[in-house]
C-alpha cells in the first residue's frame, strides 16, 4: 500500500481507490475547469487537476529524496526523446519536413548528374570521400566508389539543409513581436518574420512540417511566478489573509523553491515540453473520478437547422467524412492550424485523433492508438446494442460511398431485435469510476475469446457512433438544452467514453460529438468537427429527399452484431455503474444562451478583444448572481511551443472587481466606467499574452508542487495553492475557419460551439463561442443538487451583463435602465460607431 499524502481541495496523493471523487462532499473543494481567452481552450481538464493522484510508493525522507525525481525526469526526457525519434522517420516520407523526400532524391541526382558532366559542386569533397573509402575489390566495377562518395556526399549536404532549415525555423519562431501589433497594422519587423517563416517553411507546408521547429516551453523563473500568483489572489483575500500568504510566499521562495526549480529545470532542458507529459499522466490518465461529466466534453452541430431530417443519411456523411479526414490527417494534408493566420501551432495531439481508446486501469489509465491501416470500422451503438459497420469494402478496400453508409446504418435502425439484458447497460461501466471499470474490463480480458472479442473490436474502431431519439423539450429545458445535456452526458449508459470520440446522431437530424479529453484539448477536435460538417453539408450533400447521394450497393453485407458473453463479475458490476452514472447524468444541468443581439463585430469596432469583453462581461454577470468575486479559471493554448497544451489565465483580477463595483455603483457616470473597463481589459490581455508565452502562473505551480511530491518535501505555500476553488470556469470554444463557413450567405449553417460540465459542484462552467459578427453563443452548466447555481439564472445576467458593458460605448440606456435591453443590443449591433478604446490589441482567432 503506498504512502497517501491528503491535500487540502481534493488532492488526494494517492493511494485509495474507494468512493468516487466525483461526488459532492469527496474532494468538492479546489476542483477547477481550464478555459481559454483566444478563440479556442480546453474545456474540462480542470476538475481532473483538483483530483490528481500520485503513489508515492514507500520509502521515508533523507538522503534518497532526490532519487524518484531524478528517475521521473529521466523517464520523461527519454519518453520525449524516443516519440521524437518515432515520428522523424514517417515526417521525412510524408514529406512533412521542409526539405522532404522529394528534394533528398533531386540533389542525389544532381550531384550524380554532375559527376558525368565532369563537374564537382562539391569543391573536391567527393574526391575526398572517395579516396577515404576502403578497397572493396570491386574494380571490376569502374566508378562504384565514386558513385558510393557521390551519394555520401548528397546524403551529408541533404541533411546539414534538413539541419539549417530546422535551426533557423525554430529561430525565426520564438519572435512574438506580433502579439503586440495593433489591430489593422502590421510592423516592418513583423512583415520581415512572415516572409522569412514562408521562405523556410517550403513551397506547401504541412501539418507537421513546423512541429520539430517549434521552440521549448520557457521555464519561469519562482519569484515571478510566485508575484503573480499573490496578485491574481489579491482582489479575493482580506488584507490580513493576503499578508499571511505573502510571508508564506516569502518563505517558499527562500526554502523549498530553489531545490525544486533545479530539478524542474533540469527536465526543461531535458525534455520537449517540462508540463505536457505530466499534465496527461497525473492530471488525466491517473484520475480516478468518472469520465461522465468531469472529463469529456461535447461539441454540437448547428442551433436550429439540420441538413437533412434522416438520421441514417446525416449519419452515413458524417461517418463518410470523418474517415475521409483520417485519411488526409495520416497523410499530412492538413493545412498545419495557426494563430492569427501567422504563428503555426504543435500538432502532436492531431496523431490520436483516431482509432484511439483510453484503457482503464487500476491506478492508471493508458491510451492504446492502433495504425489506420488495421481500424476499418467503426462501432455502432443503437438501443443497447452493439454493431460493427465496416467502412472499407471492394478489391481495392477503398471507403464505402455515403450512400453505402447510410444503407448500413439504416440497417441498424431497422433492426427490430431487442438488447440482450447484460449488453444493454454495458457502456455504463465506462462511466464509472476507474478502478471499477478496470476491475470489470480485466475480468473481460480474463475469459475466453467470446468475452473479449466484441471488446477488442469496441477498442480497435476508429471512433463510435451513437443513433438516438431526439430529446424533447421538458418543462423546464427548451429542446436545445436537452440536446446538449444528451449528448454531454446521456443516459448513463449510451456513450462508450473511453473512445477518442463519440458521434452522436439524433432521430431529427441533428448530431454532436463528445470528445474524452486526455488524448487533446478542444481546439483540436473542434478543427476536424468544423471541417466535417463543411463536407458533409456544401461537399457531399444531401439529395432532394434526403438522402446520401448516389446509388446503394446491395452486395454489401449487413453489419455484424457484436455478442457479448459476459463473465458473472462483469454482469455483477453494471447495476452499480449505472446507478452511479444515472445519477451523475440526472444532477448536470446544461443551458445554451444564443446572444443574438450583437458580437464579434461589435467589439471589434470597440477595438476591445472579444475574449476580454465577454470575460468582464462575466465577472459582473457572477456578481450579480452570487453577490462576491471568485477564482475564475480561463485557459489559454500554449500549442506555439513544442507540444504545448495549456496554461491558465486569471481573469479576476483587481481592475476587473473594480470594474464591476463601479458598474453597480449609481454614483459614478458611464465615463468613469468605460475608463474602468478599458484599464481591465489591457489588463486581462496583459494576462492572456503572458500565458500564451509561457509566462502563465498555474502549470509551473503544478509541476512545482508535483516536484515537491516526488522528494517528498512538504510545502505548506503549495498546498495552500492546490486547495483552491474555482467556481467559475470559462473556456472560449472553436473560432469558425472562414474557408469552411460564410455566416453572411448561409448563417444557419455555423457550428455553434460546445460546453462541459460544471468544475465545481457550487460553481458553473461556460463556455462560449462566436458565431459570425453578430452573434455570441453561451453554454452553461452546474450542478442540479446546488442550492447556489441555477445555468438559466445565470444566463439571464450575462446576457444583461453583456448589454449593460455595451452601453458604455455610448449605445442605448445605462446599467440603472436594464429594464428593457433588448434596445440597447439592437442599438448595439446595428447603430453608430461605438467609441473606441484608444488602441487595439489584436484578438486572438485561427
Amino acid at each position: 500500500m503506498g504512502v497517501v499524502v491528503k491535500v487540502p481541495g481534493g488532492w488526494d496523493v494517492p493511494g485509495s481507490e474507494e468512493g468516487w471523487a466525483g461526488e459532492r462532499g469527496a474532494g468538492g473543494e479546489g476542483q477547477c475547469v481550464v478555459p481559454f481567452p483566444g478563440p479556442q481552450g480546453t474545456m474540462a481538464e480542470a476538475r481532473q487537476a483538483a483530483t490528481f493522484r500520485l503513489d508515492l510508493g514507500q520509502g521515508t525522507p533523507g538522503r534518497r529524496w532526490w532519487n524518484p525525481a531524478l528517475k521521473e525526469v529521466g523517464s520523461a526526457g527519454l519518453r520525449s526523446w524516443r516519440r521524437s525519434l518515432a515520428q522523424c522517420k514517417d515526417d521525412i516520407l510524408s514529406g512533412a519536413c521542409p526539405a522532404g523526400l522529394a528534394s533528398g532524391l533531386f540533389l542525389f541526382a544532381a550531384i550524380q548528374g554532375s559527376r558525368f558532366m565532369q563537374l564537382d559542386p562539391s569543391l573536391g569533397l567527393v574526391d575526398w570521400i572517395k579516396a577515404s573509402l576502403p578497397d572493396w575489390g570491386v574494380r571490376w566495377l569502374p566508378g562504384f566508389q565514386g558513385a558510393v562518395a557521390a551519394t555520401i556526399f548528397a546524403g551529408g549536404l541533404w541533411t546539414a539543409l534538413l539541419l539549417t532549415l530546422h535551426v533557423v525555423l525554430r529561430l525565426l519562431l520564438r519572435y512574438q513581436g506580433w502579439l503586440s501589433e495593433p489591430r489593422g497594422t502590421l510592423s516592418l519587423p513583423t512583415r520581415s518574420w512572415l516572409a522569412l517563416v514562408r521562405i523556410f517553411s517550403g513551397r506547401r507546408p504541412t501539418l507537421y512540417t513546423y512541429q520539430r521547429s517549434l521552440p521549448h516551453l520557457p521555464l519561469p523563473s519562482t519569484v515571478g511566478t510566485v508575484a503573480k500568483y499573490l496578485e491574481s489572489v489579491r482582489p479575493l483575500l482580506s488584507d490580513e489573509d493576503f499578508q499571511a500568504l505573502s510571508s508564506q510566499a516569502q518563505v517558499f521562495l527562500h526554502t523549498e523553491a530553489p531545490r525544486l526549480q533545479s530539478l524542474l529545470g533540469l527536465k526543461a532542458w531535458w525534455a520537449a515540453n517540462y508540463v505536457s507529459d505530466w499534465w496527461g499522466e497525473y492530471v488525466y490518465l491517473r484520475s480516478r473520478s468518472p469520465l461522465l461529466g468531469n472529463s469529456n466534453f461535447y461539441i454540437l452541430d448547428f442551433l436550429s437547422v439540420a441538413p437533412t431530417p434522416l438520421q441514417a443519411a446525416r449519419a452515413g456523411n458524417a461517418v463518410y467524412a470523418m474517415m475521409r479526414f483520417r485519411e488526409q490527417l495520416g497523410r499530412g494534408e492538413i493545412e498545419p492550424a495557426t494563430l492569427l493566420g501567422m504563428r503555426p501551432l504543435c500538432s502532436a495531439q492531431y496523431r490520436q485523433m483516431f482509432n484511439t481508446t483510453r484503457i482503464p486501469g487500476v491506478s492508471g489509465d493508458r491510451l492504446y492508438h492502433v495504425r489506420d491501416g488495421c481500424s476499418r470500422h467503426v462501432v455502432v451503438l443503437h438501443r443497447g446494442r452493439f454493431f460493427r459497420l465496416g467502412t472499407h469494402g471492394g478489391l481495392g478496400g477503398h471507403l464505402l460511398s455515403p450512400r453505402v453508409l447510410e444503407q448500413q446504418l439504416q440497417y441498424i435502425l431497422d433492426d427490430s431485435a431487442p438488447a440482450q439484458p447484460t449488453e444493454e447497460h454495458l457502456a455504463a461501466l465506462t462511466a464509472a469510476p476507474r478502478a471499477l471499470w478496470a476491475q470489470a474490463r480485466a475480468s473481460l480480458q480474463a475469459g475466453d475469446r467470446s468475452s473479449k472479442a466484441p471488446l477488442e473490436v469496441v477498442e480497435g474502431a476508429a471512433f463510435f457512433v451513437c443513433l438516438e431519439e431526439t430529446p424533447g423539450p421538458s418543462r423546464t429545458s427548451p429542446e436545445l438544452d436537452e440536446r446538449a445535456q444528451s449528448v454531454l452526458v446521456g443516459t448513463g449508459h449510451s456513450r462508450w467514453l473511453d473512445k477518442s470520440l463519440n458521434l452522436v446522431v439524433f432521430a431529427s437530424g441533428h448530431m454532436g460529438l463528445n470528445v474524452e479529453h486526455s488524448w487533446a484539448d478542444t481546439p483540436v477536435p473542434s478543427h476536424m468537427w468544423e471541417a466535417i460538417l463543411a463536407a458533409e453539408c456544401f461537399e457531399l450533400g444531401y439529395a432532394a429527399d434526403g438522402h446520401c447521394r448516389g446509388t446503394p450497393n446491395p452486395t454489401v453485407g449487413p453489419p455484424e452484431r457484436l455478442l457479448w458473453m459476459l463473465p458473472e463479475e462483469v454482469a455483477a458490476s453494471i447495476p452499480l455503474a449505472l446507478r452511479e452514472a444515472q445519477a451523475l447524468a440526472r444532477d448536470t444541468d446544461c443551458h445554451i444562451l444564443p446572444f443574438t443581439h450583437f458580437g464579434r463585430g461589435f467589439t471589434r469596432r470597440c477595438r476591445i478583444p472579444g475574449s476580454s469583453f465577454v470575460q468582464l462581461a462575466l465577472q459582473l454577470a457572477r456578481f450579480r448572481d452570487q453577490g462576491s468575486f471568485c477564482l475564475t479559471y480561463e485557459a489559454c493554448v500554449t500549442r506555439s511551443f513544442h507540444e504545448g497544451r495549456t496554461e491558465t489565465v486569471r481573469p479576476c483580477t483587481v481592475e476587473a472587481c473594480a470594474f464591476v463595483r463601479a458598474m453597480e455603483d449609481p454614483r459614478l457616470t458611464d465615463a468613469q466606467r468605460l475608463a474602468l473597463f478599458q484599464v481591465a481589459a489591457e489588463k486581462h490581455w496583459a494576462l492572456c499574452r503572458a500565458a500564451l508565452t509561457g509566462e502563465g502562473v498555474d502549470r509551473h505551480l503544478f509541476c512545482l508542487y508535483l516536484v515537491s511530491q516526488l522528494l517528498r518535501l512538504p510545502s505548506p505555500f503549495l498546498t495552500q495553492v492546490r486547495a483552491e476553488r474555482w467556481k467559475l470556469s470559462t473556456s472560449q470554444s472553436a473560432t469558425h475557419q472562414p474557408q469552411l463557413f460564410d455566416p453572411a450567405s448561409h448563417p444557419d449553417y455555423v457550428c455553434c460551439g460546445g460546453g462541459f460540465g460544471p468544475a465545481d459542484d457550487d460553481g458553473y462552467g461556460v463556455s462560449y463561442v462566436f458565431m459570425g459578427e453578430s452573434m455570441v453563443t453561451f453554454h452553461i452548466s452546474c450542478r442540479v443538487s446546488s442550492p447556489d447555481t441555477d445555468s438559466r439564472r445565470f444566463g439571464q445576467h450575462i446576457q444583461d451583463a453583456m448589454l449593460d458593458v455595451a452601453t458604455l460605448f455610448g449605445l442605448g440606456a445605462g446599467p440603472s435602465t436594464r429594464a428593457r435591453p433588448g434596445e440597447a443590443a439592437r442599438e448595439a449591433s446595428r447603430g453608430p460607431e461605438p467609441q473606441q478604446a484608444p488602441s487595439a490589441p489584436r484578438d486572438l482567432e485561427y
